[in-house]
């Protein structure tokens, strides 16, 4: 287990991505994923209460509702590390304190929960002070309606300002950051966002943390995209400069290890600096083993710089 940054949340070395519930996975799949992720040893489920609002009927709220409903099933709020993200729901989108507020407790409802564990703004919102946010999310924290903050989706500039603000007001500074990072996305975190993590002790918690699924290995040319869900995340990667070299580099060392590419992959992850745990979704639980192992594979230093060197803007 690693604690998120300067929290007292101690969780698995993998997340568990809950934007497939209620999208790609109907309820008894979902039920079925979340089941074998506890019993494979994880505990830390991230969702957003604007999942999955993309798809045709669905309104938002759809994989918190699902999450919510296997909690009280299973009896296991309490063993469970929750993470979702507020001002993306199609009701309820920006910042403003009256907005956030009655999203959290959206949240709270479709979770049946009367805490969060870590509640992420999901997207910065420039038309709202970031006094305005951070107080409004110090305001849920002084509640108990959520344990701790996260952000994701900030430039370098605004997060800074936000601990800047928290400092100032005397609110809890976050905890949590949640970036666009993998192996075949790597400048705009290591560039600009990283030097804030280590300045700040913030636990990082990438999303995408296989690009769609191109990191499993799964697509290798355009027609293996075709009528997929995630065909236009991950396709383009086939034509950048990185994209076949690191498919490579993962074929080796999968091949060496006995392992499969999304393993690696994610192992690659957990030897960044402050990394906490990447986050990674399945669809059937039958995907699960390949993620859960990334957990307990440990690079080799060669190994490290192989994918280094191949994934190198």
């Amino acid at each position: 287990m690693t604690v998120i940054g300067t929290s007292d949340l101690d969780v698995f070395p993998l997340g568990l991505g809950g934007n497939t519930f209620g999208w790609t996975s109907d309820k008894e799949t979902s039920f079925a994923v979340l089941d074998a992720f506890v019993a494979g040893g994880g505990n830390h489920i991230d969702t957003a209460d604007s999942y999955s609002a993309w798809v045709p009927g669905n309104a938002g709220g759809e994989s918190e509702t699902m999450i919510g409903e296997w909690t009280r099933a299973r009896g296991n709020r309490d063993s469970v590390v929750i993470a979702t993200k507020v001002s993306r729901h199609p009701q309820f989108r920006g910042m403003s304190r009256s907005n956030v507020l009655t999203a959290a407790d959206g949240s709270l409802s479709r979770l049946q929960t009367d805490y969060i564990d870590l509640y992420y703004v999901h997207y910065d919102d420039p038309d709202v002070p970031i006094v305005e946010a951070a107080g409004v999310m110090n305001e849920l924290q002084k509640a108990g309606k959520i344990r701790y903050v996260g952000l994701s989706n900030f430039t370098a500039p605004r997060l800074r300002e936000w601990f800047t603000v928290a400092a100032a007001e005397g609110f809890a500074p976050p905890v949590a950051l949640q970036p666009h990072y993998n192996l075949v996305e790597r400048t705009s975190y290591e560039s600009s966002l990283a030097p804030v993590v280590a300045e700040f002790g913030l636990g990082v918690l990438p999303y995408y943390a296989l690009a769609s699924g191109f990191l499993a290995g799964k697509y290798r040319e355009a027609a293996d995209h075709a009528g997929t869900a995630r065909q236009p995340g991950a396709a383009q990667y086939l034509t950048t400069p990185t994209g076949p070299a690191v498919l490579a580099a993962l074929d080796t060392i999968a091949a060496d290890r006995g392992v499969e590419q999304a393993t690696v992959a994610l192992a690659w992850l957990r030897t960044r600096p402050n990394l906490v745990a990447p986050l990674a979704s399945a669809r059937t639980a039958e995907q699960l083993p390949a993620l859960l192992a990334s957990a307990t594979l440990d690079l080799t230093a060669d190994e490290v710089e192989a994918l280094d060197k191949a994934s190198a803007a």
